[in-house]
């Protein structure tokens, strides 16, 4: 029996030591495929040589395997830029114009005629920043023409979903462009909407109860340099009467460096409408440019008002003349109404105030002083050295609404200092 026994016990042992020997091997097995080493022992005693690689290939494999690694390297090997393929995802898509498309020039014939635009309701912007502006005031792009795909990147995708976009050569941009160096790109807007556009936040918080009037303006050069003053000194509205050249047209829009989206403008009103877009208590101001106040007196005739004072003595006569005619047969007319002078820098922002601009060539129309007469307004009167002609009407009104500008803030800062004192 003990020698059963004794040989039952040397045949478990080796058992015993198989299963440590077996675990042992197993860690190793384990270790060694972590390892890639040159050999691999099995538990079964098997031995799988392996040919050394100066490749990293199992490195690779892990880095091709973890997520995480695969994301840095694609975000380390995209550009700043988007790419196509980003493009591709949002969906947008563009056309190539082929010789004789006529969709560059067709869409160009509409938005360059007054009357085209205004029945088709479209305005031409050109340029990256312009449009750029019009886009983030809310402006809504019907077309974009472009020659190379990079200026078109640089908008915003999300405000270019649904536009048509067709490339086309820089030398047809060039042939329709208003600009000596054109910029590449060409946008067609929907007629904005001053009620539904996004204003500048800053432009809005230093917005002042100032508003400016423009009468007869007929200069694109001088209305668009007149739109750029008016959003440089806050100007909270500019209100354009019929007479005026379109504040929409190109040659504005790049006299004005973006200032159509920086201040609401309401474009070709009546004089009997000019009321309901003024604030309450608002009193209206004619810009007078006439050095000599004495020759305002001599005729009665708004144009001998305007920016043009050295009038020809003929002309004083003519309407002298028809004034008398007029006595003579009892026809009745509206003369000009009587306005008080004053010096522009003399305080006149107590209320809010509207200032009205007349042009060079046709000076301020009569509507414009009955309105000033109605609400207690006057004339500002800029003076001029005697024998030199008027100011030029951009200058006139950059001189007038940086005056009330620099009222309005010695104003606010009196009223903070009273406030302080007590």
């Amino acid at each position: 029996m003990a020698a059963v026994v004794k040989g039952l016990g040397w045949a478990v042992r080796p058992l015993l030591r198989v299963a440590q020997i077996w675990d042992l091997d197993a860690r190793r097995w384990v270790r060694a495929l972590r390892r890639s080493p040159v050999k691999v022992s099995f538990p079964s005693g098997q031995v799988v040589a392996r040919k050394p690689s100066h490749e990293k290939q199992p490195r690779k494999a892990a880095a091709e395997i973890n997520p995480h690694v695969q994301r840095l390297k694609q975000q380390s090997q995209e550009p700043p830029s988007q790419t196509p393929s980003t493009w591709e995802e949002s969906g947008l898509r563009y056309d190539k114009a082929f010789p004789g498309d006529k969709r560059l020039s067709s869409v160009m014939t509409i938005v360059k005629s007054r009357p085209f635009r205004e029945k088709q309701g479209k305005i031409l912007l050109e340029g990256r920043r312009l449009i750029a502006d019009a886009l983030k005031a809310g402006a809504v792009p019907k077309v974009f023409f472009f020659s190379r795909l990079d200026y078109l990147k640089e908008l915003p995708i999300d405000k270019l979903k649904g536009v048509s976009l067709i490339k086309v050569k820089f030398e047809d941009i060039k042939g329709w462009s208003d600009l000596v160096t054109p910029q590449g790109i060409i946008g067609i807007f929907a007629k904005p909407d001053h009620v539904k556009m996004t204003f500048p936040e800053i432009q809005l918080r230093h917005s002042l109860p100032l508003l400016l009037i423009c009468d007869n303006l007929r200069d694109p050069g001088n209305l668009g340099t007149i739109l750029r003053s008016a959003a440089g000194a806050g100007c909270s509205k500019v209100l354009l009467t019929k007479g005026c050249v379109d504040a929409w047209e190109p040659k504005v829009l790049r006299a004005g460096m973006g200032a159509h989206f920086q201040v609401p403008i309401v474009n070709n009103l009546d004089w009997e409408t000019v009321p309901n877009y003024l604030p309450t208590d608002t009193r209206v101001y004619v810009a007078d440019n006439c050095g000599l106040y004495a020759q305002a007196q001599t005729s009665n005739k708004a144009i001998d008002h305007g920016w043009v004072c050295d009038q020809h003595l003929s002309k004083l006569h003519k309407y002298e003349e028809e004034k008398e005619d007029d006595l003579e047969t009892g026809a009745s007319k509206h003369w000009l109404p009587e306005l008080e002078v004053q010096s522009y820098d003399v305080d006149w922002t107590e209320a809010p105030a509207a200032v009205v601009i007349g042009g060079e060539t046709h000076g301020v129309s009569l509507e414009s002083l009955q309105l000033a007469s109605s609400t207690g307004g006057k004339r500002l009167l800029i003076p001029v050295v005697p024998g030199v002609d008027s100011l030029n009407s951009a200058m006139a009104a950059s001189i007038l609404l940086f005056e009330g500008k620099r009222q309005l803030r010695l104003r606010a800062e009196h009223l903070s200092r009273d406030m302080s004192y007590r």
